[in-house]
């Protein structure tokens, strides 16, 4: 047979399997093997050795852990909870002060956690209770809620773009740099959106009770300093060091954890039982993102070694379309893998078989990771799967799903406003990056 067929067959047997339900790790693994042993025979086990452990020298993917476990750390500190409380106590007597609260919390949180789970949990069972208390509109809140829980996988540091880098082989430091602007511009689109929305209809958000509100101006001032000024220090830490290149994202990382961890001590919350269930949350999903990167690197090998991807690249630079709309039915794949899959597999299975395609098209990868990042965080509100929507379900039961559905529904269409806007003007990723690695 044509190897280039098999390569077909081979990717097939990888998206049925996926569909299916396999685990797809062990799925990538199995088929690479098979496939690879009928391609090009007992070579394939060599193969495989060498892209395990080149994968396993890439310094990068080092950070990954770490900047989990930060996420972990700070999740239990209680800093998200001061901030919340500081921004409802500033904006009390305005309409619709839950919902900025919860979304410039949100917005400065996600600067120094890159996972969506926990933002949106820990978003969910703080705001939650205040927003149905105070009689806001369920839909709005679900969605104002989700909405910025998921901004932490596009605004550094994001893991999502510390595992991209290499896959691209661009500089994490460069995605960082152009995942700001777009993270800002979104956290913006949906502030406006509920703000307008509560200033239209009084009903949707009213100013929280006299009672709600702080008792002294004295308060307020306390409950925001010591809400951001530790956070401050941990941003600067892990992300500010990186993006002035006196840290690299692994070093930054590492002094991220570190910080994460005296800050939660100095809280008093830093307990053995807070310690072995970040450790456990981060040995969890840390595995299941590098295993993945392995089990991806090795399947990507024997596929590239069919020449399948190449025969896939060269078809599609064939077809009369113009690079902006080739480029465009790209994200719409993407898209459309964001429904049922996770991010690791999306980000290290299936761009690497679309990268050849952009490269061809010469288009800048900073700004195409970029797309994809936004992208991503767009599936992430996507009924039906939506996986915001199930975190936040767990911890607001008295929120009917279908309201979940609906509030994020509004908000993906922002999402998809803000994606065509980094779309078609690409300076919006690309100036910061150019502005402070010339």
């Amino acid at each position: 047979m044509n190897p280039e067929y098999l390569g077909l067959i081979l990717l097939a047997a990888l998206i049925t399997g996926i569909f299916v339900g396999f685990p797809i790790a062990f799925t990538l693994v199995i088929l690479a093997l098979v496939f690879g042993y009928i391609g090009f025979g007992h070579i394939v086990f060599d193969l495989m050795v060498f892209q395990t452990i080149g994968m396993m020298k890439e310094e990068t993917l080092a950070a990954v852990p770490l900047f989990i476990f930060m996420g972990h750390i700070l999740e239990q500190a209680g800093l998200m909870e001061r901030l919340f409380k500081s921004f409802q106590f500033i904006f009390a007597p305005v309409r619709g002060s839950l919902y900025l609260g919860v979304l410039l919390t949100a917005t400065i949180f996600a600067t120094a956690t890159g996972i969506i789970g926990a933002s949106v949990t820990v978003m969910g069972l703080m705001a939650a209770p205040v927003m149905i208390k105070a009689g806001y509109d369920p839909k709005l809140s679900a969605g104002a809620i989700a909405a910025g829980g998921t901004l932490g996988i596009l605004i550094p540091p994001s893991v999502m773009l510390v595992v991209m880098g290499p896959v691209l082989g661009v500089s994490v430091i460069q995605l960082f740099a152009a995942a700001i602007i777009p993270g800002v511009m979104l956290s913006s689109l949906y502030i406006g959106y509920a703000m307008v929305r509560a200033f239209l209809n009084p009903r949707l958000g009213p100013p929280l009770p006299v009672e709600e509100r702080a008792t002294s101006y004295w308060q307020i001032v306390k409950e925001f300093i010591a809400g951001i000024v530790p956070l401050g220090a941990i941003i600067f830490a892990a992300l500010g060091s990186i993006i002035f290149g006196l840290a690299t994202p692994t070093e930054a990382a590492a002094m991220g954890a570190f910080g994460a961890l005296v800050l939660t001590a100095a809280y008093g919350r830093l307990t053995y039982a807070v310690l072995r269930d970040a450790s456990y949350k981060t040995v969890q999903t840390s595995s299941m993102v590098l295993f993945l990167a392995v089990a991806s690197n090795v399947y990507g090998s024997v596929f590239t070694r069919l020449g399948t991807g190449t025969w896939i690249a060269n078809s599609l630079l064939a077809l009369p379309v113009p690079p902006l709309a080739m480029m465009a039915a790209l994200m719409g794949v993407i898209f459309l893998l964001g429904w049922p899959l996770e991010w690791p597999a999306i980000v290290l299975i299936f761009v690497p078989i679309f990268l050849p395609v952009v490269q061809a098209l010469k288009f800048d990868l900073v700004w195409f990771g970029t797309l994809v990042a936004v992208n991503l965080q767009t599936a992430f509100l996507s009924p039906p799967v939506a996986m915001a929507a199930y975190y936040l379900k767990a911890v607001a039961p008295k929120w009917e799903l279908k309201d979940i559905y609906r509030g994020m529904f509004d908000f993906m269409l922002l999402q998809m406003i803000g994606l065509a806007v980094v779309f078609f003007f690409p300076q919006v990723a690309l100036w910061l990056p150019a502005v402070l690695f010339k």
